[in-house]
């Protein structure tokens, strides 16, 4: 099983040379933290920022420099601050090459599920959860793969709220690494566990690399 970290470096270790990303709210922030600073991935955050860096402590924060969760961030040379009107634009637009978001629920077609449980005491917040999921010319999602009860986070169909219909590409997890193709979920990496005993535990048929 990977940690936290472990999943962070993964999925950084997998973003294209030169991607304009946005990370979401949560473990993706980590993310950065493992990006190398030749990969040339420039980071983008929904609250108006282009060349953001990692999350800082709070000693060392400045904070005016936030990212969409108002955690402080560093910037790196070259960073841009726009308009959130602007920074919308560009998340509906299409100019984002990759997006990391948590999920609740991720569908085996791809559907994602990630703002709302349908809890009577939560408080519905899609942000801009949606425009990226519409936007980005790709959809990772970064979570574990069971609740803490131990119910499967991917799923035949969502049974929350939708975020996204069938945008979601890749699911990166601390037991497998799972691509969503229109033939079906394949497993591309397992951590700690055998295919065998992971396909007993979800009801999402699965194929192997």
């Amino acid at each position: 099983m990977s940690s936290k970290d472990d999943l962070a470096r993964r999925v950084a270790a997998d973003i294209p040379d030169g991607s304009y990303v946005n990370l979401g709210i949560g473990q993706p922030t980590a993310i950065a933290r493992y990006l190398t600073a030749g990969s040339g991935v420039i980071l983008h955050t929904e609250n108006g920022m282009l060349g953001m860096g990692e999350v800082v402590a709070d000693e060392d924060a400045d904070w005016d420099l936030t990212n969409a969760g108002k955690q402080p961030v560093t910037e790196l040379p070259g960073a841009a601050y726009f308009h959130h009107a602007d920074s919308f634009a560009m998340m509906r637009g299409g100019h984002l090459d990759v997006c990391v978001m948590g999920a609740f629920q991720v569908s085996a077609t791809g559907d994602l599920a990630n703002w709302h449980t349908g809890a009577p005491d939560a408080i519905p917040a899609v942000g801009g959860a949606m425009d990226l999921a519409a936007g980005a010319k790709q959809v990772w999602v970064m979570m574990t793969l069971f609740t803490k009860s131990g119910e499967p986070k991917l799923v035949p169909s969502c049974t929350y709220p939708l975020t996204g219909k069938t945008c979601v590409t890749r699911v990166y997890t601390d037991v497998a690494t799972f691509q969503i193709t229109p033939d079906g979920v394949r497993v591309t990496e397992l951590h700690g566990i055998g295919f065998e005993e992971l396909a007993s535990r979800l009801d999402v048929p699965l194929m192997q690399v």
